[in-house]
């Protein structure tokens, strides 16, 4: 079981993520996270300016509810939203063109979590585990590679970097996005291959990473020769799959049950309700506060108890606002400039 960051003796509340539309918080936001049911928030681009800006909203935050889990996207490439004041990091598909793939990516993931975890952030919803196939534009350049081992090996690398600053890893997006095409944001997604070809290659980072991933992220993708439901709201993709057979004991949290891949089964209480059904132990319900009130109203009406392993993705606050006088800041960025991977 992942336990790097050990036991924090803090007693998180809640399944259910969601967002705030702004930089800083109304009282609508402030009466929203109040709700012991709501365990989770995570910004965006529309969230950031800059660093400082970041810790402000994030001591706001915790002023309010001290144990939130507060995520971010900052994979890399076009996926970051902490830009102004942070490094641009490079996309993980180009870690694979260089001799010391793997050192690169230790210290890209050392670097992305030291400067998340210093803004005030607990963690980043990363790796990206999915093989580049060169068929999904929505995963593209986001994965390492498109050969199993060889994404295992840098993914493991990336993995390393981020529990040595502090922060938690999330794998995503289980069992595997990069051979469906569609892009689960507005469309859902089909894999018609079956079981065995998908243990034989996209399941293999998963199978290989089980025992380092503190938590797992599962596709609003339809493996319709396994399940007929998208991975997130299939028990057994989720209970019987990665706990059973691969077994992962770490977190699992839905993706964005407003992307149009949930829409499957129903309204946001629908959602919710059946994604905690299969197993996710939070779910995420963004950019969209209608159904982010319907999902905890439906909640408070079930009366869910949220597994303490949630604790697990707390970050260990970085000692110090001024990380970049870190030397293994400086090296990061030196490594990772020398391979003309940053600017």
């Amino acid at each position: 079981m992942p336990s790097f960051l050990g036991v924090l003796g803090i007693r998180m509340q809640g399944s259910l993520m969601l967002d705030v539309d702004g930089t800083w918080l109304t009282a609508e936001d402030r009466q929203l996270i109040r709700q012991p049911e709501v365990g989770g928030l995570i910004l965006f681009a529309r969230n950031i300016e800059h660093p400082r800006q970041v810790r402000e909203l994030c001591a706001a935050i915790r002023a309010e509810r001290p144990n939130l889990l507060l995520a971010v996207d900052q994979e890399g490439g076009r996926v970051q939203r902490l830009r102004q004041g942070f490094v641009r990091l490079p996309a993980m598909r180009s870690f694979a063109a260089h001799e010391q793939a793997a050192s690169l990516a230790e210290a890209c993931g050392w670097l992305m979590a030291t400067e998340v975890l210093a803004s005030g952030l607990d963690f980043s919803f990363a790796p990206v585990l999915d093989l580049d196939h060169g068929r999904s534009a929505v995963i593209g350049q986001r994965a390492f590679e498109g050969n199993p081992g060889r994404a295992v090996q840098l993914a493991g690398a990336f993995i390393r970097g981020m529990h040595s600053a502090g922060m938690a890893a999330t794998g995503k997006h289980f069992p595997g996005h990069g051979w469906a095409e569609a892009d689960s944001h507005v469309a859902i997604p089909t894999d018609e291959r079956d079981l065995e070809q998908i243990r034989n290659t996209d399941l293999v980072p998963f199978q290989r990473l089980a025992a380092t991933l503190d938590a797992v992220m599962p596709a609003h993708v339809i493996y319709p020769h396994v399940d007929a439901q998208p991975a997130g709201f299939s028990r057994r993709w989720l209970k019987e799959i990665l706990r059973g057979e691969l077994g992962f004991h770490g977190v699992i949290f839905s993706d964005d049950l407003s992307m149009a891949g949930a829409h499957i089964v129903g309204d946001a209480a629908s959602r919710i309700e059946a994604a905690l059904s299969a197993g996710c132990d939070m779910g995420l319900v963004c950019n969209d506060r209608a159904a982010a009130e319907l999902a905890l109203m439906t909640l408070q009406r079930l009366g869910t108890s949220p597994p303490s392993r949630l604790k697990i993705m707390r970050g260990r606050a970085f000692p110090s606002i001024e990380y970049r006088q870190h030397p293994r800041w400086r090296l990061s960025v030196s490594i990772l400039r020398d391979a003309g991977l940053i600017e």
